[in-house]
């Protein structure tokens, strides 16, 4: 009575993980889907030389190198990612009283190219250029874009 027991279960268990699975097998086909323009972004970053701290005029030189390059990148991320802006104010007796606010920009930069470095007067100035052709090729390879091109079910 057991050794029925046991097969007429095992029997409706196979019976049952067997109607889970899907009965039609299918492929699917991707096409890459690439945008019919890329834009050009230019950014221009300036750090003043003598307000740099520092020992030595070579110090200063190359911390203001430093600063217009991230000041640089910075504009370029304002234009790819925008800029936050928090802010507040208080008004007492209809008189405003304490009026704020702060910006901030976060976001990665990939494929940014230094198009120009060189100091004028007392500045040095740094060109950046990010070409979105060159950015979507960068993604492409980790993050591919497709759309479903047909679906053939056998």
């Amino acid at each position: 009575m057991m050794k029925i027991t046991f097969i007429t279960f095992s029997a409706l268990s196979v019976l049952m993980l067997s109607s889970c699975s899907q009965i039609f097998d299918k492929h699917i086909e991707y096409a890459s889907v690439t945008p019919k323009a890329f834009p050009l972004l230019h950014a221009v970053g300036m750090a003043p030389i003598s307000l740099q701290p520092g020992e030595s005029d070579s110090q200063k030189i190359l911390l203001a190198m430093r600063a217009s390059k991230l000041e640089a990148y910075r504009e370029l991320a304002e234009q790819v990612y925008g800029q936050r802006i928090d802010s507040s104010n208080s008004v007492s007796s209809m008189v405003a009283g304490n009026d704020q606010f702060g910006t901030s920009v976060q976001g990665v930069i990939r494929g940014a190219r230094v198009v120009k470095t060189y100091a004028l007067d007392d500045a040095y100035i740094t060109e950046l250029e990010l070409d979105f052709e060159q950015v979507y090729h960068l993604y492409q390879n980790v993050y591919p874009r497709q759309t479903i091109k047909s679906i053939h079910y056998y």
